[in-house]
């Protein structure tokens, strides 16, 4: 008979606003990542932030998309905050880039290979050479940046799944990482599937991430910002105003059913 893949059992996850999330943290997710890679059944993940809040609220598909995920982290301080607004026992947040780098790190420990995809030509040769100096044990099975027309998506597609990759990175853009990855998850035969967003540009020095003292604080949002005022004015100072009065909105239809 052939042989049956084991099947990945996800912990149990907790709703929150118009989504669910894990509450894991970053080593108990690590820990998660090589029971999928272990499993060798495609899985997506994704992370949650206000801006994707935002965005789930506006486009069902990518709701549908992102709640079927097994493993869902909190990468954005704004979420920790939801979440002791609403009583979900959230560990601790778990940054999308952080995260990313340690499972690289796990990756050159363990011989699992990874593939990177997205961003520009400059940042995935950049966060190549940066991960290869950091982890010199460390298997690429592929890289390609981000930018391609449609035509070329089955190409890119096998390539990928021929490389034999245990993970895959996408450096791209919400919501495109999530529809992509969802799309091609069966075709692409990777065990595990991880949208980065701008973490290859930081990787890659092309981009600088907010100091310690702003992450600790959950300022990362303010650091990004003014960096890119004209870019994302929207995301982060009307989506954050939106995203606030979401939560008070959900909070407040909370203790009115408590006191039915």
């Amino acid at each position: 008979m052939p042989s049956m893949k084991a099947r990945y059992e996800a912990p149990e996850r907790y709703p929150i606003l118009n989504a669910f999330v894990n509450a894991l943290s970053l080593e108990e997710t690590v820990s998660e990542v090589e029971k999928i890679v272990a499993a060798g059944v495609p899985t997506q993940h994704v992370v949650l932030n206000a801006s994707k809040i935002n965005l789930m609220r506006e486009d069902p598909r990518l709701a549908e998309i992102v709640n079927a995920c097994p493993l869902v982290n909190a990468d954005g301080a704004s979420i920790v905050w939801a979440a002791r607004q609403l009583n979900v026992p959230l560990k601790e947040r778990v940054a999308g880039i952080d995260l990313f780098l340690r499972l690289v790190e796990v990756a050159a420990e363990k011989g699992y290979g990874i593939y990177l995809l997205g961003a520009k030509e400059e940042s995935v040769l950049g966060v190549r050479d940066e991960l290869k100096r950091r982890y010199p044990g460390l298997g690429i099975a592929g890289y390609r940046n981000g930018y391609f027309d449609e035509p070329d998506v089955p190409g890119i597609v096998a390539d990928i799944a021929a490389s034999g990759a245990d993970m895959l990175f996408l450096g791209f853009s919400s919501p495109k990482k999530e529809y992509w990855a969802h799309e091609h998850l069966e075709a692409l035969g990777v065990p595990f599937v991880m949208g980065v967003g701008g973490s290859f540009d930081v990787v890659a020095g092309v981009t600088s991430r907010a100091p310690k003292w702003m992450q600790d604080r959950g300022l990362e949002w303010l650091y990004r910002f003014v960096q890119e005022p004209g870019r994302l004015w929207r995301r982060y100072v009307v989506g954050n105003v939106s995203f606030v009065r979401y939560v008070c909105k959900c909070k407040n239809k909370s203790k009115k059913e408590v006191v039915q």
